[in-house]
């Protein structure tokens, strides 16, 4: 577009608009890009992209899609934003909009149903925990997944240690031939200050003892009521994170709105 059609009649485009549009989604689609890349290479590694019937053959849930959905997204979404900026497309950046529109629409909605339906997402919740911790041993992703999140809300199953008992490998029935029979894995442990080491064992038969010697060992509050605990000590700061995502996201759609407000008023001074 040359610069003489610019400016005729005082129509233009922003320069300021388009260009932040684009050097923002061009972050936002390399991001994205990466975490695509991560999640391939990570199936890739687990052999999932060699066999894609295994992707629905894991009891629990598979990390990986988080880095696949949301940089599958967030690269879908640069790039519209992006080249949509660049070539001052109104098809790519309304698509952007629109798109942007949508996801804040989902998660405007998902949070209206999860304050009214407290108790609903908690028994989810526990569902969604006590499912993974029958798969436990099935997917080292998931593994890694359960033991961070026991290690750093000092828990050990969804309502305690007991519900370890779901899991073939720890469960404490006569015919269960696991060394980890009556276990519960190492990140239910309470940590010694002093081992610099992780002792890999130390929740081995923990659960043959009573609950009050439990307590010297592991953790015996469960995941679902720490992590309600810890949502309340730190609501101001979740809300303010969903906040300033929401604000950018209406940020977002309101540049590429202008920007295409600004395309069309040029094209009509043609």
């Amino acid at each position: 577009m040359s610069r003489k059609h610019r400016h005729f009649k005082g129509a233009e485009v922003s320069c300021c608009v388009k260009y932040f549009l684009f050097g923002f989604n061009i972050l936002f689609w390399l991001l994205g890009a990466a975490f695509l890349g991560i999640g391939l290479w990570a199936w890739a590694e687990k052999g999932v992209l060699a066999n894609l019937s295994t992707i629905t053959d894991l009891g629990g849930f598979d990390p990986v899609w988080l880095f696949i959905v949301v940089g599958g997204v967030m690269f879908i979404l640069g790039f519209a934003g992006c080249i949509g900026a660049l070539r001052e497309n109104t098809s790519l950046l309304k698509f952007f909009s629109v798109f942007l529109g949508l996801i804040f629409f989902l998660e405007l909605t998902a949070g209206i149903l999860a304050f009214v339906f407290k108790d609903w997402i908690k028994d989810q919740l526990n569902f969604f925990i006590n499912n993974n911790v029958k798969a436990y041993r099935d997917d080292i992703d998931l593994q890694n997944l359960i033991d961070f999140a026991q290690e750093y809300w000092s828990c050990c199953g969804a309502h305690g240690p007991d519900d370890w008992n779901l899991n073939i490998y720890f469960n404490c029935t006569d015919l269960n031939p696991s060394r980890e029979r009556c276990g519960v894995p190492f990140s239910c442990c309470v940590k010694d200050p002093a081992e610099d080491v992780i002792n890999t064992q130390c929740g081995y038969d923990v659960r043959l003892q009573g609950d009050l010697d439990r307590q010297k060992y592991i953790y015996t509050k469960g995941c679902v009521g720490q992590f309600e605990k810890w949502l309340q000590d730190n609501l101001i700061i979740v809300a303010g994170i969903f906040v300033g995502i929401a604000l950018l996201q209406i940020f977002g759609i309101c540049l590429a709105q202008n920007l295409v407000s600004d395309v069309k008023a040029v094209k009509a001074n043609w």
